[in-house]
Protein backbone atom coordinates (compact mmCIF):
# COMPACT_ATOMS: atom_id res chain seq x y z
CA UNK A 1 0.00 0.00 0.00
CA UNK A 2 1.70 3.38 -1.10
CA UNK A 3 0.91 5.94 1.65
CA UNK A 4 1.60 8.76 -0.63
CA UNK A 5 4.27 10.14 1.73
CA UNK A 6 6.92 10.54 -0.62
CA UNK A 7 8.30 14.28 -0.43
CA UNK A 8 6.12 15.13 1.59
CA UNK A 9 7.67 17.56 4.77
CA UNK A 10 6.60 16.79 8.91
CA UNK A 11 8.06 18.67 11.40
CA UNK A 12 8.08 15.97 14.80
CA UNK A 13 8.58 17.22 18.14
CA UNK A 14 9.88 15.40 20.94
CA UNK A 15 11.86 13.10 18.26
CA UNK A 16 15.29 12.20 19.85
CA UNK A 17 14.05 9.29 21.60
CA UNK A 18 10.70 7.22 22.42
CA UNK A 19 7.22 7.77 19.94
CA UNK A 20 8.73 10.70 18.45
CA UNK A 21 12.06 9.15 17.49
CA UNK A 22 9.56 5.69 16.21
CA UNK A 23 7.28 8.11 14.00
CA UNK A 24 10.31 10.00 12.49
CA UNK A 25 11.80 6.95 11.50
CA UNK A 26 8.80 5.29 10.16
CA UNK A 27 8.18 8.56 7.98
CA UNK A 28 11.48 8.60 6.56
CA UNK A 29 11.02 4.79 5.84
CA UNK A 30 8.13 5.98 3.72
CA UNK A 31 9.85 8.42 1.78
CA UNK A 32 8.72 11.54 3.83
CA UNK A 33 10.82 14.42 4.92
CA UNK A 34 11.47 15.55 8.59
CA UNK A 35 12.05 18.17 10.87
CA UNK A 36 12.63 16.52 14.05
CA UNK A 37 13.42 18.55 17.44
CA UNK A 38 14.91 17.90 20.82
CA UNK A 39 15.94 20.10 23.54
CA UNK A 40 19.72 19.15 23.00
CA UNK A 41 20.96 20.26 19.86
CA UNK A 42 23.85 17.71 20.06
CA UNK A 43 21.08 14.60 20.39
CA UNK A 44 18.63 16.02 17.73
CA UNK A 45 21.59 16.23 15.20
CA UNK A 46 22.50 12.79 16.05
CA UNK A 47 18.97 11.47 15.63
CA UNK A 48 18.33 13.19 12.23
CA UNK A 49 21.75 11.90 11.03
CA UNK A 50 20.41 8.16 11.98
CA UNK A 51 17.72 8.94 9.39
CA UNK A 52 19.89 9.98 6.73
CA UNK A 53 19.67 12.91 4.25
CA UNK A 54 15.48 13.21 4.74
CA UNK A 55 15.61 14.74 8.22
CA UNK A 56 16.97 17.48 9.73
CA UNK A 57 17.74 17.89 13.80
CA UNK A 58 16.96 21.65 15.48
CA UNK A 59 16.92 22.17 18.60
CA UNK A 60 13.56 23.41 20.36
CA UNK A 61 11.44 23.24 23.23
CA UNK A 62 7.94 23.08 23.41
CA UNK A 63 7.45 25.35 26.01
CA UNK A 64 9.44 27.80 23.82
CA UNK A 65 6.23 30.08 22.33
CA UNK A 66 9.23 30.99 19.61
CA UNK A 67 9.75 27.24 18.79
CA UNK A 68 6.41 26.57 16.21
CA UNK A 69 7.76 29.83 13.73
CA UNK A 70 11.43 28.49 13.98
CA UNK A 71 10.33 24.93 13.20
CA UNK A 72 7.63 25.85 10.41
CA UNK A 73 10.56 27.80 8.75
CA UNK A 74 13.47 25.13 9.11
CA UNK A 75 11.00 22.60 6.99
CA UNK A 76 10.67 25.57 4.48
CA UNK A 77 13.95 26.58 4.38
CA UNK A 78 15.45 22.70 4.21
CA UNK A 79 12.82 20.74 2.25
CA UNK A 80 10.92 23.75 0.21
CA UNK A 81 7.54 22.56 2.06
CA UNK A 82 5.45 21.87 4.96
CA UNK A 83 2.15 19.33 5.36
CA UNK A 84 1.85 18.15 8.41
CA UNK A 85 2.69 18.25 12.45
CA UNK A 86 3.01 15.77 15.13
CA UNK A 87 3.02 16.98 18.11
CA UNK A 88 5.17 14.85 20.61
CA UNK A 89 6.97 15.61 24.36
CA UNK A 90 8.18 14.16 27.26
CA UNK A 91 5.84 12.98 29.70
CA UNK A 92 5.72 14.89 33.07
CA UNK A 93 6.77 14.38 36.08
CA UNK A 94 5.23 11.39 37.77
CA UNK A 95 3.55 11.21 41.50
CA UNK A 96 0.15 11.52 43.23
CA UNK A 97 -1.97 14.63 44.11
CA UNK A 98 -0.77 14.72 46.92
CA UNK A 99 2.94 14.35 45.92
CA UNK A 100 2.94 16.61 42.54
CA UNK A 101 4.25 20.49 43.59
CA UNK A 102 2.71 23.82 41.97
CA UNK A 103 6.25 23.68 39.96
CA UNK A 104 6.04 20.19 38.37
CA UNK A 105 1.91 21.58 37.05
CA UNK A 106 3.26 24.93 35.51
CA UNK A 107 6.24 23.17 34.12
CA UNK A 108 3.92 20.38 32.42
CA UNK A 109 1.28 22.84 31.69
CA UNK A 110 3.70 24.91 29.40
CA UNK A 111 5.14 22.12 27.70
CA UNK A 112 2.73 19.32 27.37
CA UNK A 113 -0.26 21.50 27.17
CA UNK A 114 0.37 25.20 25.98
CA UNK A 115 3.47 24.04 23.82
CA UNK A 116 1.15 21.74 21.88
CA UNK A 117 -1.60 24.55 21.52
CA UNK A 118 1.18 27.03 20.58
CA UNK A 119 2.75 24.24 17.67
CA UNK A 120 -0.82 23.29 16.33
CA UNK A 121 -2.39 26.94 16.49
CA UNK A 122 0.94 27.92 14.46
CA UNK A 123 0.86 24.35 11.78
CA UNK A 124 -2.87 25.14 11.02
CA UNK A 125 -1.78 29.03 10.06
CA UNK A 126 0.55 27.64 7.70
CA UNK A 127 -1.09 24.60 6.44
CA UNK A 128 -3.13 23.84 3.48
CA UNK A 129 -6.17 21.65 2.05
CA UNK A 130 -4.37 18.05 2.80
CA UNK A 131 -2.14 19.33 5.96
CA UNK A 132 -2.35 17.22 9.12
CA UNK A 133 -1.51 18.00 13.11
CA UNK A 134 -1.38 14.95 15.23
CA UNK A 135 -0.88 15.07 18.71
CA UNK A 136 0.94 12.16 20.90
CA UNK A 137 -1.34 11.83 23.92
CA UNK A 138 -1.65 9.18 25.86
CA UNK A 139 -4.52 6.50 27.34
CA UNK A 140 -5.17 8.45 30.39
CA UNK A 141 -7.38 10.32 27.64
CA UNK A 142 -9.75 7.58 28.79
CA UNK A 143 -9.00 6.04 32.00
CA UNK A 144 -6.39 7.55 34.48
CA UNK A 145 -2.87 5.63 35.04
CA UNK A 146 -2.41 5.43 38.85
CA UNK A 147 1.16 7.31 39.57
CA UNK A 148 0.50 9.93 36.16
CA UNK A 149 -2.13 12.64 38.02
CA UNK A 150 -0.40 15.37 35.83
CA UNK A 151 -0.56 13.20 32.55
CA UNK A 152 -4.31 12.19 33.99
CA UNK A 153 -5.11 16.07 34.26
CA UNK A 154 -3.35 17.31 31.20
CA UNK A 155 -3.71 14.81 28.44
CA UNK A 156 -7.59 14.91 28.71
CA UNK A 157 -7.98 18.48 28.29
CA UNK A 158 -5.42 18.49 25.14
CA UNK A 159 -7.56 15.65 23.48
CA UNK A 160 -10.55 18.20 23.82
CA UNK A 161 -8.35 21.09 22.15
CA UNK A 162 -7.72 18.57 19.25
CA UNK A 163 -11.57 17.53 18.82
CA UNK A 164 -12.17 21.39 18.80
CA UNK A 165 -9.61 22.19 15.86
CA UNK A 166 -10.38 19.26 13.98
CA UNK A 167 -14.28 20.54 13.70
CA UNK A 168 -12.55 24.31 13.11
CA UNK A 169 -9.80 23.48 10.27
CA UNK A 170 -12.27 20.36 8.97
CA UNK A 171 -13.85 22.97 6.57
CA UNK A 172 -10.36 24.10 5.21
CA UNK A 173 -9.63 20.08 4.40
CA UNK A 174 -6.76 19.96 7.72
CA UNK A 175 -6.94 17.34 9.82
CA UNK A 176 -6.52 16.46 12.94
CA UNK A 177 -5.55 13.25 15.09
CA UNK A 178 -4.73 12.06 18.38
CA UNK A 179 -2.93 8.95 19.30
CA UNK A 180 -3.03 7.08 22.64
CA UNK A 181 -0.44 5.03 23.20
CA UNK A 182 -0.32 2.97 26.15
CA UNK A 183 2.63 0.60 27.31
CA UNK A 184 5.12 1.19 24.83
CA UNK A 185 8.57 -0.62 25.27
CA UNK A 186 10.06 2.70 25.37
CA UNK A 187 13.03 3.68 27.92
CA UNK A 188 9.69 6.03 29.63
CA UNK A 189 7.77 3.09 29.90
CA UNK A 190 10.07 1.29 31.68
CA UNK A 191 11.29 4.12 33.97
CA UNK A 192 7.54 4.05 35.32
CA UNK A 193 7.94 0.25 35.82
CA UNK A 194 10.99 0.81 37.44
CA UNK A 195 9.03 3.18 39.76
CA UNK A 196 7.33 0.48 41.55
CA UNK A 197 10.44 -1.34 42.91
CA UNK A 198 10.26 -4.58 41.23
CA UNK A 199 10.26 -3.48 37.00
CA UNK A 200 9.92 -6.58 36.26
CA UNK A 201 6.81 -7.73 38.51
CA UNK A 202 5.17 -4.62 37.12
CA UNK A 203 5.86 -5.49 33.82
CA UNK A 204 4.23 -9.23 34.04
CA UNK A 205 1.33 -7.18 35.77
CA UNK A 206 0.99 -4.88 32.75
CA UNK A 207 0.80 -7.25 30.25
CA UNK A 208 -1.76 -9.45 31.85
CA UNK A 209 -4.04 -7.08 32.16
CA UNK A 210 -3.59 -6.18 27.88
CA UNK A 211 -5.19 -8.47 25.68
CA UNK A 212 -2.66 -9.43 23.43
CA UNK A 213 -0.35 -9.97 26.55
CA UNK A 214 2.92 -7.93 25.75
CA UNK A 215 3.94 -4.37 25.28
CA UNK A 216 4.03 -2.66 21.99
CA UNK A 217 7.28 -1.70 19.97
CA UNK A 218 8.05 1.09 19.34
CA UNK A 219 8.09 0.17 15.45
CA UNK A 220 4.47 -0.95 15.76
CA UNK A 221 3.39 2.77 16.76
CA UNK A 222 5.66 4.55 14.45
CA UNK A 223 4.14 3.06 11.89
CA UNK A 224 0.50 3.66 13.07
CA UNK A 225 1.44 7.46 13.48
CA UNK A 226 3.01 7.34 9.47
CA UNK A 227 -0.31 5.67 8.49
CA UNK A 228 -2.35 8.33 10.06
CA UNK A 229 -0.54 11.39 9.20
CA UNK A 230 -0.78 9.96 5.64
CA UNK A 231 -2.91 10.75 2.61
CA UNK A 232 -3.83 7.36 3.12
CA UNK A 233 -6.13 8.32 5.94
CA UNK A 234 -7.45 11.15 4.56
CA UNK A 235 -10.69 11.24 5.88
CA UNK A 236 -9.79 10.25 8.68
CA UNK A 237 -10.20 13.18 11.42
CA UNK A 238 -11.23 13.99 14.98
CA UNK A 239 -10.29 10.55 16.04
CA UNK A 240 -8.44 9.70 19.17
CA UNK A 241 -6.87 6.00 17.87
CA UNK A 242 -5.74 4.26 21.02
CA UNK A 243 -2.21 2.36 20.33
CA UNK A 244 -2.48 -0.35 22.90
CA UNK A 245 -3.23 -3.93 22.44
CA UNK A 246 -6.28 -3.97 23.08
CA UNK A 247 -5.85 -2.40 26.75
CA UNK A 248 -8.79 -0.18 26.27
CA UNK A 249 -11.93 -2.15 26.97
CA UNK A 250 -14.17 0.10 25.87
CA UNK A 251 -15.98 0.86 22.99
Amino acid sequence: MDLGLKDRVYVVTGATRGLGRAAARELTADGAKVVLTGRDAGRAAEAAAALGPNAVGVAADNSDPAAAGRLIAAAREHFGRFDGILVSVGGPAPGFAADNTDEQWAAAFESVFLGAVRLARAAAAELGEGGVIGFVLSGSVHEPIPGLTISNGLRPGLAGFAKSLSDELGPRGIRVVGLLPARIDTDRVRELDALSGDAEAARAANEARIPLRRYGTPEEFGRTAAFVLSPAASYLTGIMLPVDGGARHGF
